[in-house]
């Protein structure tokens, strides 16, 4: 049996994904801090405590993510691009577009049926659309982020959040609470703004069947239900959409015998 780990370092979360024999069989997320060496440590021992495991049974440890070069104890550094594309093809084998929202950027990236990279568009200039994005919005409106997604559904007169600066828009939030809008109408302008930009960049690389949406901001059921209804398809989402990087470096591992170059 070989246990490999994939450590994804993110702006805002790390998280570790343990696979052994083709199944995933411990993982962990927790908020980064300052001190990301320890963060991804920190990662890696939590999810060997999930699955029972002892460090020397790892054979190989890849990093990825914004902090990547932070898993000083991995054998491997790999983009987050590959991952992502690897990660959901893993648990989707369908899937032949991702768009991965994280904490401050955006990703859509072109896979092939064996899950490479085809083609990828990035928009790492501006947090606006991210999950750092839908903090601050969530915020303007007195609510936690966790709940803005499932408020969202009962919107009925949607209003239009024409702002991309983060910053601009909680001021165009703020605006529209003073002006009595309803909370569940502002959530899904602001949710039908981010889609728009998002459908901007999947365009670029072409979007086709199937879609696999990855990240924090996957797990806004407000978010989903706007993207499903302006791309007119289902939309896949895990449970583990906030691990599939940490998939997939963990699958890039399977494939290095240990000491081949990264």
């Amino acid at each position: 049996m070989t246990l490999v780990a994939g450590v994804d370092i993110g702006s805002t979360t790390a998280k570790c994904a343990l696979i052994e024999d083709g199944r995933i069989v411990g993982k962990s997320l927790a908020p980064v801090g300052v001190e990301l060496v320890k963060d991804a440590e920190r990662a890696l021992e939590q999810a060997l405590a999930e699955a029972r495991r002892d460090r020397g049974e790892v054979r190989v440890v890849t990093g990825t993510g914004y902090g990547r070069f932070k898993v000083t104890f991995g054998q491997f550094t790999v983009t987050e691009i590959g991952c992502h594309a690897k990660g959901a093809h893993f648990l989707f084998p369908g899937t032949r577009l991702v768009l991965d929202i994280g904490g401050q950027d955006t990703k859509a990236i072109k896979v092939d049926p064996n899950g490479e990279v085809v083609d990828f568009a990035m928009n790492d200039k501006c947090a606006a659309g991210t999950g750092r994005f839908l903090d601050v919005c969530a915020g303007a409106l007195g609510y936690d982020v966790s709940e803005i997604g499932a408020l969202s559904l009962g919107a009925r007169h949607p209003v239009k959040v024409t702002n991309t600066c983060t910053v601009f828009a909680e001021s165009e939030v703020t605006s529209y609470v003073a002006r009595g809008k309803d909370p569940k109408d502002i959530l899904a302008g602001l949710y039908g703004g981010i889609v728009s930009r998002s459908l901007s960049l999947m365009q670029r690389v072409g979007v086709e069947p199937e879609v696999t949406f990855t990240g924090g901001v996957s797990k806004n059921e407000g978010m989903v239900r706007t993207l499903e209804r302006r791309l007119a398809l289902r939309v896949n989402v895990s449970p583990l959409s906030q691990y599939v990087g940490a998939v997939g470096a963990a699958l890039y591992g399977l494939e290095r015998p240990t000491g081949a170059p990264a």
